[in-house]
């Protein structure tokens, strides 16, 4: 009956999507999206940052159903509204919660570039919530930062969360049969572990310690005070909005509507939202700089349905991110490539597919400038480590140069419940390593050496891509991550920035000064409404999980919720991993 009745969803989810929605999708299809689609005249563009943007467009089938702007679409729009005379100012709903250090980072440098040229910027927050410093720096540079009345100024500082797993696997009886390369790779103590070992929490202290200090300058730099005076007025929170007021936090105490009037009058123009701004990007010259990137865990295969389970639906799969690399290979349009990576690893295979198509285009003689997202660690450095330039900011999560692999026993939690696995293998001793028992000793043996020799391609291929003697490689890999202020430091990548950094660099690489114009064109992967035919039935059989996954994320909040369905998730993936622990940052 449950096979049915999913089944007859599905159906009826496709015949809506045939016989409905699709005739939209392809109308709106075909409406033209290039130019700006707004009235002449003083704009000031509108961006709401609680609504939360993919760092990418979405490659799913379901996300050509229902696009939405990406971040990187977001910075280029705001890059181009420096030299646009339209646009006055932006007005920014700031959000009450954590958008991550690095995109902070980032907007907070698109901000500065539209100040420089003479544009207004305006904030408005309903409180900043304790969630770490990034929901403020993303708009500290603002002339104004309005407050509601009545709401809470929360930034004492910034913790790393791991949610751990060990005692939950003990009383099921699991055992996280893992090895890992080498005591910095903590990404399988979320399964053996309650707490964070010694190596564990050195690696997420410094982390913690390198984005919270540049963090506070950058805030006291935007509010003209010393950084060790905005750390002190930091700590010292949570305040009212009239304290924040009153200590220089903010500049106005309103109610958003006021705000959003003000911000109208300043630019003598209507509120545009961003979304809805569509300028030619960088559209003159006769270079072209081409930017494609990948998002989410490295998976193997192509783009498929959204991961409703794990409320993700942005995965870095492996032949689609390849193949877009090498669609570029041949074009003789194109002069310089920017590889945006925004992962924090996955399947040590499909991170060596994606490298290897990053060689290709350089064998071609293109140029590869990688931009670093939020993370690009493990097997998001390894897709990395071979351009010729990397750029990430200083508050990006990379490095994580180890490897891990094994499995999940479950045989004793079986057996708990009356169930006993058996099984019958024909062949060498290996060839039960996927049964629901533990390993052997010569199981385990083997797979160390299998491992070993990951970890070893690995560190060489840093070593050959960064131009770096293979016992410094050794000495600053282990697994450790690091701020991307710390990997300049190390040689790890080349220099801090934004992806407008990355751009410029690109047009170095490719022989252009700084002064001659590029068209900037995006070549991400996007799905196609057809294949949503294929997705209807998985989505429905997905949706009969949802309820579970809101009950849970309404006790944990979603951030948790999604780390530990994550961490769920990844226990049970075959393979070698090139994977860091996902961190909760708050």
């Amino acid at each position: 009956m449950k096979t049915f009745f999913l089944s007859f969803l599905g159906g009826l989810a496709a015949l809506l999507l045939f016989f409905i929605i699709l005739p939209l999708v392809l109308i709106v299809s075909f409406l033209p999206k290039d130019g700006p689609q707004t009235a002449s005249g003083a704009h000031v563009l509108h961006i709401d940052l609680r609504a939360g943007y993919p760092d990418q467009p979405i490659s799913s089938d379901f996300g050509a159903l229902f696009p939405e702007m990406s971040f990187v679409e977001m910075l280029l729009k705001l890059n181009s509204a420096v030299d646009d005379p339209q646009i006055r100012g932006v007005f920014i709903r700031a959000s009450e919660v954590d958008i991550g250090s690095s995109r902070a980072e980032e907007l907070r440098e698109a901000l500065l570039r539209l100040k420089g040229a003479g544009k207004f910027v305006m904030a408005h927050s309903q409180g900043f919530l304790v969630s770490g410093p990034s929901a403020y720096r993303a708009v500290s540079a603002a002339d104004e930062i309005w407050m509601q009345p009545g709401a809470s100024f929360e930034v004492p500082g910034m913790a790393m969360e791991t949610l751990f797993l060990g005692d939950a696997f003990k009383r099921f009886n699991l055992t996280a049969e893992i090895e890992q390369f080498h005591e910095f790779k903590n990404a399988p103590d979320v399964y053996k572990q309650s707490d964070y070992s010694a190596p564990h929490k050195e690696a997420m202290t410094a982390l913690a310690s390198s984005i919270w200090t540049h963090s506070v300058a950058d805030m006291a730099g935007d509010r003209k005070i010393t950084p060790d005076k905005m750390k002190s007025l930091l700590e010292a929170s949570p305040y009212g909005a009239d304290q924040a007021l009153t200590l220089g936090l903010v500049d106005k105490i309103g109610w958003p509507e006021d705000a959003a009037d003000e911000a109208r009058k300043r630019g003598d123009g209507d509120l545009v939202d961003i979304d809805d701004y569509h300028p030619s990007i960088a559209s003159d010259g006769d270079a072209v700089i081409a930017i494609v990137g990948g998002e989410g865990d490295i998976i193997n295969g192509s783009g498929g349905a959204p991961d409703l389970l794990s409320l993700n639906t942005a995965r870095f799969a492996s032949d689609t991110v390849a193949a877009s690399l090498i669609a570029l290979e041949d074009d003789p349009d194109v002069d310089a490539v920017v590889f945006r990576v925004d992962s924090g690893g996955g399947s040590a295979t499909a991170s060596d597919q994606v490298w290897r198509a990053v060689q290709r285009l350089q064998e071609k003689g293109k140029k590869v400038v990688v931009s670093m997202g939020s993370a690009a660690a493990s097997g998001g450095y390894y897709v990395a480590a071979g351009a010729d330039a990397i750029v990430a900011s200083r508050s990006t999560i990379t490095g994580s140069i180890g490897v891990f692999g094994g499995k999940v026993a479950i045989a004793d939690g079986l057996r708990l419940v009356g169930v006993n696995p058996a099984s019958i293998t024909v062949g060498g001793d290996y060839a039960s390593f996927n049964s629901a028992e533990r390993l052997s000793d010569a199981q385990r043996t083997k797979l160390r050496a299998m491992l070993g020799e990951t970890y070893d391609r690995f560190t060489t291929l840093v070593s050959e891509g960064r131009n770096l003697p293979i016992e410094t490689v050794r000495s600053i890999a282990r697994g450790r991550v690091w701020s991307g202020e710390d990997a300049l430091k190390l040689g790890l990548i080349d220099e801090t920035g934004d992806l407008i950094d990355a751009i410029a660099k690109a047009k170095e690489l490719a022989g252009l000064k700084p002064e001659d114009k590029a068209r900037i064109r995006l070549d991400f992967h996007r799905g196609s409404p057809f294949g949503l035919f294929g997705e209807a039935f998985t989505a429905a059989q997905m949706s009969a999980a949802l309820p579970a996954a809101e009950t849970i994320t309404s006790v944990l909040g979603e951030a948790r919720t999604k780390a530990l369905l994550q961490h769920l998730e990844r226990s049970q993936t075959q393979g070698v991993q090139l994977t860091s622990p996902m961190i909760l940052e708050r």
